[in-house]
């Protein structure tokens, strides 16, 4: 059983644990795992599934309630093999594992976010904010749920 003191870790060991819980994710689904040398395009990894499927996957975790983001020139919003694997860590237990195709930022909600930032210094965005009002919303994305239409 592994440490689940989640508060004890940095953003970045966080973040890196967060990328290789997911990889074992998709591994137990009997997906074949390829890791990308570089992260320059917002893509940590890509899965094949057992029908041949390559889908694109950008990892991002979380600490309960937060706002994670993607910057726009990295996120393809167009691709549907393209998705985000949001891991929320609370103390004492697993991650809890959701799975948002790219394509659902086609449609922002109070869920997903699509910020441009006209005028400002900050880079345009797409995120999601992660809260006990978007839950009933967040739900829909459980990484059982979208993984069974996937395979």
């Amino acid at each position: 059983m592994p440490n689940l003191n989640w508060s004890k870790l940095s953003s970045l060991q966080l973040g890196r644990y967060a990328e290789y819980y997911a990889k074992m994710e998709f591994s137990s689904y009997g997906l074949e795992v390829y890791t990308s040398e570089v992260d320059d395009h917002g893509i940590d990894f890509i899965a094949k599934t057992k029908l041949g499927n390559y889908i694109e996957l950008q990892v991002k975790s979380a600490r309960h309630t937060n706002y994670v983001f993607m910057q726009k020139n990295k996120w393809n919003i167009e691709s549907e093999s393209t998705y985000l694997v949001l891991l929320i860590f609370a103390d004492n237990k697993l991650p809890d594992v959701y799975l948002v195709p790219a394509t659902d930022w086609k449609m922002p909600n109070t869920l997903l976010s699509d910020k441009n930032y006209e005028g400002l210094k900050s880079v345009p965005e797409y995120g999601i904010n992660i809260s006990k009002k978007n839950e009933h919303l967040l739900n829909n994305y459980k990484l059982e749920a979208i993984m069974s239409k996937l395979l």
